[in-house]
């Protein structure tokens, strides 16, 4: 009963897709793969002409890749890079349901969108970027424990979960949560390099949470705080300067593999 109120309270995934990346000009591949335990998923692949890194984006709490769906061009047109995009369990065309949707669930999705973009041969001389928004960051830090990328983006990111509850629920007693995304506990243990972006105006997880995950990590990292922006408006309001960041960071993860 508790468990299916957190999941209730934390999940909003939405089935239609209101677009695909067709409307902002792009030539994509549907794509389905199994999840870790075989729940069958769906995403896109938007390929980059000679693309240096593929980004593998996981994505947040509400909606579905189709939300996403201007933001997937931008990436792909500024930065040229190759993007997976997908939907976990219960949301967009994968299957499963809201009530399928747990912690573990989400890693399981995350694992078999990472095996899937291995088993590609197609991309083995790409370089593996994964990209995490809000609660998708969390999942992205898990998957950097467990499968290590070339780089890992972290954008608009909380702690642990109990620490984002606290914010928007003071009163409630938060003894029982049984999800926990304990984000800022993972992070030692990451050992690529990681690039924070997170607004000063977020009103969801306030930017205290960013910097605590910051000084979590471990060098090399980078911390950029976009001007300005709430919690779904980063990639818009931060404009240029938000890719030139992108861009430096991919720059910074090719110079390094080249001194290995």
């Amino acid at each position: 009963m508790i468990l299916g109120l957190e999941k209730l309270a934390l999940y909003f995934p939405v089935r239609a897709l209101e677009a695909t990346p067709q409307a902002v000009g792009l030539a994509y591949q549907d794509v389905w793969f199994p999840a870790a335990d075989g729940v069958k998923l769906h995403g896109w692949f938007v390929p980059a002409p000679e693309a240096r890194f593929t980004v593998a984006w996981f994505h947040g709490n509400a909606g579905n890749v189709s939300h996403r769906v201007h933001n997937i061009g931008y990436l792909h047109r500024l930065l040229r890079t190759n993007v997976f995009i997908f939907d976990y369990r219960g949301y967009g065309q994968s299957q499963g349901s809201r009530f399928s949707l747990s912690e573990q669930a989400t890693y399981r999705d995350g694992e078999g969108a990472v095996a899937y973009l291995r088993s590609r041969q197609d991309l083995a001389h790409t370089r593996l970027v994964y990209f995490g928004r809000s609660l998708g960051a969390a999942v992205a830090v898990e998957l950097a424990r467990r499968d290590p990328p070339t780089g890992l983006i972290l954008e608009t990111t909380f702690s642990t979960l109990k620490d984002i509850a606290r914010v928007h629920y003071p009163y409630l007693p938060l003894f029982f949560l049984r999800i926990k995304y304990e984000t800022v506990r993972k992070l030692p243990e990451i050992r690529v390099p990681v690039l924070f972006l997170h607004g000063d105006r977020d009103e969801v997880v306030p930017l205290e949470q960013a910097e605590r995950l910051y000084a979590a990590a471990n060098k090399p990292k980078t911390f950029h705080v976009i001007r300005g922006a709430r919690h779904n408006d980063t990639y818009v309001v931060g404009g240029t300067e938000y890719f030139q960041v992108w861009a430096q960071f991919l720059e910074s993860l090719d110079q390094q593999a080249g001194k290995l």
